[in-house]
């Protein structure tokens, strides 16, 4: 019989712990929360404190008298579950249903899923933190007080089925307040000013800057044009040469909200899929010899720490991999933004030698890949920096100055393994500009002049979404990937071309919710809940103080709502296409899977059908368009628009190329071209994404660099 029995949330976990700990302990999983607020009901008992009604989660009646029989039979229970408020709160729960004392060091908290890090942190259990349990149920509450209070409000005034969330709204004002930025925005017309010289052989730009030492933009063509007259009366005199060495840092290892960033920029990751895929890495995967291991820290952390051995590890990987001169003399620290829990690590490799080459056989495609990131971003943010050559030049043509400038890798440092991506496309770096000497007088070959107009601000993507909410302290980086689901199902904003645009729904309740509650979904207000509960889990306020406090402003304002809120007549947008069975036009509606067209007879007449998106790829068993489709459980796959006449499908995306062998239409498979036809199957070329090209510019470019400096 088990000695001792250990709880954790899932069984990968459970099994995972289970060979590290040995035959004396029972490890058992919960499968997340047992016990919570019903579903049914408020929960919620406003009169006697704020009193929470916890019950037993439909379904897990049986789950939980499983774990009281094993704890009756257990010298001592353990409660393992992550080391976060919302495992505090679950370990809470459960020592309060198996009786265990409050004072009791029952709680075991690892950040790593390895033999050392649980062994360990079964030497020293700790009690449950009851300030990090209230820190959970004051936002629970919180955030049941808005869900459960304002949504039903809009269901009887706009339409049923929405929602509103005390985050979830505040993150649709930000993508509504940027659609009206962008909707009001008035380009404005702007010129620049190229000019180009030839010294020492070597061609080179300089761009206008302004003139008598201050700087100019050309309005208009005439501007530009008078410019242009003005500076060719003038020699142009090389005026000032500086030559600098700039250092550029790597980025710190990954937090949650960096790596969700990050996995959509680079992967294209949703952060729900991100999420997912860092859970699995977390809990342990089979890799051969090893047997089931934790191959990542734990995946919801906002700090940038890393222990001493993990940084020790890669400091010595890096030496044999790379050479001594990218090991930087001093471990790099990287600066936690402020309110971060400095007892967690950053999201690392729990070992720098299990590299993504000695995984790929043990991971899925998907697995490997951010598997892949995390370790890239862990092992460069231990490099030594990337040296950089600067030259800017200073060139007076009279009164007017016009200035270049060029840069060229020196020492690729970090950068020989990893660069981070970004949001917006950066200006590639110039090459070094040809020697200038001071007073040199130089000839320009030619002069472009360029006209511009200024650009509205740019509709968030996934991961610019994700970085807002993080700098505006709206939220936590675990909740992002939930509440970006709940905008999209319930047809608040839609995703199109990888960026998200708010619809007419999200717009009418975003304007309802601002009119009668300007407080709660304020972004300065949130951002300062979000504070008000680490004060909570510090142990420096009082949850129900500050649930009190919320109350009563939220009380008064919902008692306006209900009695000053107009109802909304939604009108739905028609399509130009008619319902075969009754002649009506057809509109627009949203489902689970995005827009579709119905029948607006309903229920009278029933006809529905899917919104498909044309590939401009001819079905090559038919000669119609292949169009893109989602099966009934919402996985994507290609078939025919002649359907059912034609039954033509691939899970593979189909390619315009034609397969040079067979004449066949090829389709991507990961980074292949592969042809379509079963009895060909020939990989046609291999196919490089954004990250590849990206490297593959980098290496050009050091290698540019380095051929200079020798």
């Amino acid at each position: 019989m088990s000695n001792y029995l250990v709880i954790v949330e899932s069984p990968t976990k459970a099994k995972t712990i289970k060979k590290f700990l040995g035959k004396r302990y029972n490890v058992v999983a919960s499968l997340g929360h047992v016990i919570d607020l019903p579903k049914s009901q408020f929960g919620i008992d406003i009169e006697n404190n704020f009193k929470p009604k916890y019950i037993t989660i439909r379904g897990k009646g049986k789950i939980l008298n499983e774990l009281k029989k094993a704890s009756k039979n257990a010298k001592k229970v353990f409660l393992a579950a992550d080391p976060d408020r919302e495992g505090e709160a679950i370990s809470w729960h459960l020592s309060r249903a198996l009786g265990i004392k409050e004072e009791e060091p029952c709680r075991v908290e690892f950040h790593e899923i390895t033999k050392n890090a649980v062994k360990e942190a079964f030497k020293k259990p700790r009690p449950i933190d009851l300030n990090r349990v209230n820190a959970q149920q004051a936002r629970r509450i919180l955030d049941r007080f808005v869900g459960y209070k304002i949504s039903p409000l809009l269901w009887k005034k706009v339409k049923k089925g929405l929602s509103a969330g005390r985050v979830q709204s505040v993150a649709l004002r930000l993508i509504v307040e940027r659609e009206e930025e962008i909707e009001k925005f008035i380009p404005q017309e702007y010129w620049s000013l190229a000019a180009v010289f030839q010294a020492n052989g070597s061609k080179f730009t300089a761009r206008y800057y302004g003139a008598n030492g201050k700087k100019q933009v050309p309005a208009n063509q005439e501007e530009t044009a008078g410019i242009l007259e003005a500076v060719k009366k003038h020699d142009f005199i090389v005026a000032e040469v500086a030559k600098k060495e700039r250092k550029r840092k790597p980025a710190p290892p990954f937090t949650t909200s960096s790596l969700q960033q990050e996995a959509s920029r680079k992967l294209g990751f949703t952060t729900r899929k991100t999420m997912l895929i860092a859970q699995q890495l977390y809990e342990g995967l089979n890799i051969g010899k090893e047997g089931v291991v934790g191959l990542i820290t734990y995946i919801r952390t906002d700090a940038t720490r890393i222990s001493t051995g993990a940084q020790s590890e890669a400091r010595a990987y890096i030496e044999s991999a790379f050479g001594k001169t990218y090991v930087p003399d001093v471990p790099p620290v990287y600066a936690a933004k402020k309110g971060a829990q400095e007892a967690h690590e950053a999201i690392r490799p729990t070992s720098v030698i299990r590299t993504p080459k000695d995984l790929k056989e043990f991971l899925t495609r998907d697995q490997l890949r951010l598997y892949k990131l995390i370790w890239e971003r862990f092992v460069a943010s231990q490099m030594s920096p990337a040296v950089y050559d600067t030259v800017t030049a200073k060139i007076h043509a009279g009164p007017y100055e016009f200035r270049a400038s060029g840069s060229q890798i020196k020492f690729d440092g970090f950068m020989r393994l990893y660069i981070e991506g970004q949001d917006e496309e950066e200006n590639e770096e110039s090459g070094l500009l040809p020697p200038l000497v001071q007073g040199e007088k130089l000839e320009p070959i030619e002069f472009k002049p360029e006209q511009h107009f200024t650009q509205p601000p740019p509709r968030f993507s996934e991961a610019m979404l994700v970085r807002m909410l993080e700098e505006k302290g709206i939220g936590r980086p675990s909740t992002y990937a939930p509440i970006i689901n709940t905008l999209q199902a319930r047809g608040y904003v839609t995703r199109e071309k990888k960026v998200f645009y708010a619809t007419e729904l999200g717009k009418i309740v975003l304007e309802q919710l601002l009119e009668f509650f300007p407080d709660i979904f304020d972004v300065d207000f949130t951002a300062q809940m979000e504070e008000k509960l680490d004060q909570i889990a510090a142990g420096n306020l009082d949850w129900i103080d500050v649930i009190r406090d919320f109350y009563e402003s939220f009380s008064h304002r919902l008692k306006v709502a209900e009695e000053q809120m107009q109802e909304v007549v939604l009108e739905p947008e028609e399509s130009d296409e008619t319902c075969p069975h009754c002649g009506r036009r057809l509109v627009y509606k949203m489902g689970r899977f995005g827009k579709f067209l119905a029948c607006p007879g309903f229920p009278e007449c029933r006809f529905a059908k899917p919104v498909v998106k044309e590939l401009n790829v001819a079905c090559p068993q038919c000669g119609k368009m292949l169009v893109e489709r989602r099966t009934k459980k919402g996985r994507k796959f290609y078939g025919c628009s002649g359907y059912p006449d034609c039954d033509f499908t691939s899970w593979e995306m189909p390619q315009k190329e034609k397969c040079p062998h067979c004449g066949y239409i090829t389709v991507q498979k990961g980074k292949k071209l592969v042809c379509a036809n079963t009895e060909c199957a020939k990989v046609i070329k291999e196919l490089a994404d954004e990250s590849d090209q990206k490297k593959t510019k980098t290496a050009l470019r050091t290698a540019v660099g380095r051929k200079v400096n020798e």
